[in-house]
């Protein structure tokens, strides 16, 4: 493994008086160079506090922060050298495009006509060569966070921390603006952390995802990993949508249990973090996994589970589809567009999915 860019070292984050918690309650973790590494989690999970850590804009109460090797936990933010970009794009309303992008050399003392040429080339780099002379006022969203990204990258720093930036804009040109995020870092070869509270920007952008609760590090891992093998259920819940049934282990076997649901059937599930028999659990089985068949599960093998069709809601490229099954048990279900024939509501319907694609978790 490549020797990490930054590494943060037993670092906490108390708030508040003293005993009154911790924003970031221990954090190890590597960056390593030429990575995009995206921090999710929901509100007050920490993401935020670790980045404006590492930006200088917060103090760690504990522990180090190295930066190539170098401690920089007590650094301020002007002496690091890492750029950043903000939800709010903080442009200089009163300067040009061209005079917001030379800024950061501009205070670096960098000479003019080399501060010229790498306003051209970042400008260039975010394709917006032409937009030098206009202000900020005159862009779009979009552009403005171009312009953002073009100031955090003029000095050629060894970082780019980006908060939550496509926050402020509408869905279709965050998607847009997704892609050339990661076509700019891909193409550049830039060490990027990036904070979001989204599940599929954090999917579409990242190398790796550390998902954040309550101040710690739940997983860390490859965003493909996160998804089909979450370590435990909150990871499980908040990455993607999940159906979560309530059991009890009831038999084990080669890594995989056999659970008894609250709601009357048994199903096969992998072992994640539980485990011996009678003990609780969360099976976990995302919508997509569910294949569903409209006939009776007598027709089909014997780990088929008898529904019946609630509700179907069409969205665009799928099916949604509500069935219930069991004793008051309910399960949603994805069907792509074209799938197959859908079971009629409230008609008879057979409900299945793989043992490996389903995780029982600690309850």
């Amino acid at each position: 493994m490549a020797e990490a860019l930054v590494r943060f070292e037993g670092v906490k984050k108390a708030y508040g008086p003293a005993g009154g918690g911790y924003a970031v309650r221990q954090l190890d973790l590597e960056v390593e160079k030429g990575e995009l590494l995206t921090l999710l989690g929901p509100s007050g999970s920490g993401k935020t506090t670790t980045l404006m850590m590492l930006a200088g804009f917060e103090l760690p109460t504990e522990g180090r922060i190295l930066l190539e090797g170098r401690d920089i936990a007590r650094l301020p933010p002007h002496r690091r050298g890492i750029g950043v970009v903000f939800q709010s794009y903080a442009l200089f309303p009163h300067m040009s495009v061209a005079e917001n992008v030379a800024f950061p050399l501009e205070v670096r003392g960098v000479p003019r006509a080399e501060r010229e040429a790498r306003v051209k080339r970042a400008l260039a780099m975010v394709r917006l060569e032409s937009f030098g002379e206009r202000r900020p006022a005159q862009l779009s969203g979009g552009q403005q966070q171009r312009i953002a990204l073009a100031r955090a990258m003029v000095f050629e720093p060894p970082i780019v921390l980006l908060d939550e930036p496509l926050g402020a804009l509408d869905k279709a040109l965050r998607e847009e603006m997704q892609y050339e995020i990661r076509a700019l870092h891909q193409r550049l070869g830039l060490t990027m952390m990036y904070v979001t509270h989204d599940q599929a920007e954090a999917l579409t952008l990242s190398d790796r995802i550390a998902v954040f609760e309550g101040g710690l590090i739940r997983q860390l891992a490859a965003p493909r990993r996160i998804y089909e093998e979450p370590a435990n259920a909150f990871v499980a819940g908040f990455v993607g949508e999940n159906n979560r049934l309530p059991g009890v282990i009831v038999e084990e076997h080669d890594g995989l249990a056999r659970v008894a649901l609250d709601c009357g059937p048994d199903v096969w599930a992998r072992l994640v973090d539980v485990q011996g028999e009678g003990n609780r659990c969360v099976v976990a089985v995302r919508p997509e996994r569910v294949a569903v068949a409209p006939v009776a599960a007598e027709a089909l093998d014997e780990w088929a589970l008898p529904a019946t069709l609630k509700e179907a809601i069409f969205q665009g490229d799928h099916v949604r589809l509500r069935l219930g099954f069991g004793d008051g048990g309910e399960i949603l279900v994805k069907r792509a567009i074209g799938g197959g024939q859908l079971p009629e509501p409230g008609g008879p319907a057979a409900l299945a999915w793989e043992a490996e694609h389903a995780h029982a978790f600690a309850a």
